[in-house]
């Protein structure tokens, strides 16, 4: 066991799904001709000024709340100088002095209990352009100015996790939370949501030592990895004796390690001041409270209610409480009080997500409802159908709008517990499979699940199994 104990903060970066740029009216989309989405406003040329989109603000203090963060009815937007290629100002409008969001913190489920990360500050801020580099042997870069100015929220954590596993769980509950909200797309592959992730290790009882940043990091996977790299690289050097430089990398995910970008710069070399070109951001009490009352119950609030007071397995209460539309649907399933959790989760964890994934397919586009999923385990626990039966109602129910009994009629599935019925097939089974009643009375007890197998089968899964077992075990006496 290692003497060193791992400090990580993270700061999150996720675009947010608004119709327009933060500053202009250029299409916020992915994707097109390189720089065909672009205009002087957001480019920042000479004469041209940025106006606020709104709906960026709203965005953020909804994730704010989410985030149970203290939101500042008054806060600025400021100045982020530096050179690059892909951000043409030279500087990022961004916010340091008086984020709109501070003070806030999510609890999440990890390792069989709560953990609680204090979050440090929301602000808003936008993107930069992208640098494609040439791949044919040409020693160039080009530029590709399109994502400039696609609103941004970064989200900042306190340096409260500890270990690679514990990050990747709280980039998991962000992540859903963003979807809840439906302030973004959450597509890593287009980079939607990426990580800087900031590393430190220190000895029991002592300050936190200097930390390492790995820049834009694009999977959450990723994050793991990269973690577990750092932590490594900072072990040997402080086993070694040598000292941590602060510093920025970047992680290489193909070659699992990260490589030296440039020494750390500190907030004073951004050279940070108001932005003169928009007033201050200021938010109506009134306008707070409707923001704050669009917030639902979240997905990590769901996941603990679940596991603790449904006493399901987390497994089932992440998959559930991760689809928004399915969380509800089961929801409204509990609130009925007829059947346990347990109950449900046996049918959508098993026949609803092997549909799902046969289809690819949500929750959104089923037409299962929830008077209908209750009228299907009655059907079924009152001994009206058989499982297997149930199975075939089931997908019917998943497709259209149907109840549960004119589907049993239809189809005729309900259970046959005629005795008479029974015996008649009993005995065809046992006249058909002569060898499988040898093969039980030379004590092969399994030939008995065969014989009742093909009853069934003969039935057309009509049969109450009970029944039919019973019948055939006297009938071989």
């Amino acid at each position: 066991m290692s003497e060193f104990h791992t400090v990580i903060g993270l700061e999150t970066h996720a675009e947010l799904n608004t119709k327009s740029k933060i500053f202009c009216e250029c299409k916020n989309e992915f994707g097109g001709k390189p720089n065909s989405n672009v205009c002087p406003v957001c480019l920042g040329l000479p004469g041209t000024l940025p106006v606020l989109n709104s709906s960026v603000v709203d965005y953020a203090v909804r994730m704010g709340f989410a985030l149970n963060c203290k939101i500042n009815s008054v806060s600025r937007l400021d100045r982020k100088n530096y050179f690059y290629p892909d951000l043409p100002k030279a500087y990022q409008i961004s916010q340091s002095f008086v984020p709109l969001c501070v003070n806030g913190f999510v609890d999440f489920w990890y390792d069989g209990k709560v953990r609680r990360v204090r979050i440090d500050r929301i602000h808003i801020e936008e993107d930069a352009g992208k640098l494609m580099h040439s791949e044919n042997g040409e020693d160039v870069s080009y530029v590709d100015l399109n994502r400039y100015g696609v609103p941004l929220i970064e989200i900042v954590s306190q340096p409260d996790l500890t270990s690679s596993g514990e990050a990747y769980a709280y980039l998991k509950t962000i992540k859903s939370i963003l979807r809840y909200l439906d302030i973004c797309d959450c597509k890593m592959q287009e980079g939607s949501i990426r990580c800087d992730v900031n590393v430190s290790l220190n000895r029991e009882g002592e300050p936190f030592g200097t930390r390492c940043e790995m820049k834009n990091v694009n999977s959450f996977s990723a994050v793991q990895r990269a973690i577990d790299y750092e932590v490594g690289r900072q072990t040997k050097l402080l086993e070694a004796g040598e000292i941590i430089s602060q510093q920025t990398r970047r992680w290489d995910d193909i070659k699992g390690e990260s490589f030296l970008m440039r020494t750390k710069e500190n907030a004073d070399d951004y050279r940070y001041f108001p932005e003169p070109d928009i007033p201050p951001i200021k938010i109506s009490d009134q306008h707070l409270k409707e923001l704050a009352d669009t917030v639902p119950e979240l997905p990590n609030i769901k996941l603990i209610r679940y596991v603790r007071d449904l006493e399901i397995r987390y497994r089932e209460a992440e998959y559930i409480s991760d689809d928004p539309e399915l969380a509800a649907f089961f929801d409204a399933c509990i609130s009925t009080g007829k059947f346990p959790a347990k109950s449900y989760c046996s049918w959508i964890m098993g026949e609803l997500a092997k549909y799902l994934n046969a289809k690819q397919k949500s929750f959104s586009d089923v037409k299962l409802t929830a008077d209908s999923f209750n009228d299907l385990i009655g059907a079924v626990s009152d001994e009206i159908i058989s499982v297997s039966a149930a199975k075939k109602v089931f997908e019917m129910l998943l497709e259209k709008e149907q109840s549960v009994k004119s589907i049993i009629e239809s189809l005729g599935l309900a259970k046959v517990s005629d005795r008479s019925v029974l015996e008649s097939i009993a005995e065809q089974v046992l006249t058909e499979n002569q060898k499988s009643v040898s093969d039980y009375k030379k004590g092969k007890t399994n030939a008995l699940g065969f014989l009742v197998g093909h009853g069934m089968k003969l039935s057309k899964g009509k049969a109450d199994p009970v029944i039919m077992k019973e019948i055939i075990l006297s009938k071989l006496g």
